[in-house]
This record gives C-alpha cells, structure tokens and sequence, in this order.
C-alpha cells in the first residue's frame, strides 16, 4: 500500500507586528499619565479595550494557528491585561455595589502580572535581545508600579511611567522593525536574534 503525505505551507502573515503595536501604543499612552502628563481618560480606555485588549486577543488566536505557543500565551494574556484594567476602572462606575480596588489590591493585580511577566521575560532568551528588552523594561515597569502603589509616592508613579514609555516604544520598535524587515525582506531595524 503506497502512502502519500501532503504538506501543508502556512501562508498566512505574520500576526506578531500587530499584537507588539496593539501592546506598545497603549502602553505609551497609559504612561503617559503614569508620568503626569494628562489624566486618566476615555482615549486610554478606548485604547485598552480595542488596540490593547481586543487586537492583541486576535493576535493571540492567530499565533495559536501557527502553532506558536510563546506568542499566543504573551498576546491572549496581555490583551486580557488590557480588558481587565479598564474593567476594574469602569465596573464600580457601572455598577455601584461594586467596590473599587484599592491600593492593597491593585498591588497584588500588578505583581501577579509581574511575576508572569518575568517568567516569560526567561522565554525571550531564546528569542531575540528586541523582546528581551520588551519583557524585560515590563517587568520592571510592574514592579515600579506595585512600589507606587505601595508607598502612595507620585514621584515613584511618575518615575514608573516614563520607563514605560520606554517599554511601549521599544514594542512598537520590535513590531515595526518585523513589518519593515519583511516587507524589504533584509534587515531594515534589527532585532538581535538569538543564536539557539
């Protein structure tokens, strides 16, 4: 009995530029106002619920598609992040009998996705210095943001959002260098890949 194999070619584009951008640009954003330079408004929402939740949640499903278990974990979880952050301003908006988080609380939220954030940073060893640095500066940006939190010091807030800014650009970089790169197909922005 003569069996045949057929290969299948994955065709499909490359979804990380998007779930980077998606992560990056409300990052900057949501900093921003970690840095003091305007409040907590309805464009970081509005950012949180699409660009950062919802495009990265897609980007997450489409990583699954291709089988990349790094990429999917990273995307589903912070796009989660975003849709969670902004249910945790807007539900004691909505509902009333729900009570608003206080320090305490969003002190543990930010050093559960901390710890997370360090572990996967461990994952990036093996993938590029670009994303070593992505998961790197979060890491220290959640654990800036658990001492803000903790000690009530504006200057430590103010401190943690401009190193996450830095973390937002360097994403935005890492995804704009991977569309670039693809699309001249050579290197345009490097990313420092990993030698494995």
């Amino acid at each position: 009995m003569n069996e045949s194999t057929t290969q299948i070619k994955d065709t499909t584009g490359n979804p990380a530029p998007l779930g980077l951008l998606g992560f990056g640009m409300t990052t900057v954003l949501l900093n921003f106002h970690n840095a003091g330079f305007y409040e907590l408004n309805s464009m970081i929402l509005a950012m949180g619920l699409c660009y950062g939740g919802t495009a990265q949640v897609i980007a997450g499903i489409m990583e699954w598609k291709k089988g990349n278990t790094f990429a999917t974990t990273a995307f589903v979880s912070y796009g989660f992040f975003w849709l969670s952050l902004v249910a945790l301003v807007l539900l004691p908006k909505i509902l009333p009998t729900v009570a608003a988080t206080n320090e305490t609380g969003m002190s543990a939220y930010l050093a559960m996705w901390g710890v997370f954030t360090a572990v996967m940073f461990v994952g990036t060893l093996r993938l590029s210095r670009a994303l070593q640095f992505v998961f790197g500066s979060l890491t220290v940006l959640f654990f800036l943001l658990v001492a803000a939190k903790q000690t009530g010091s504006e200057a430590v807030e103010h401190f943690a959002g401009y190193e996450g800014i830095v973390c937002g650009l360097s994403a935005v970089y890492t995804g704009l260098a991977q569309i670039l790169n693809e699309v001249y197909g050579k290197i345009i922005l490097p990313l420092g890949p990993v030698k494995k």
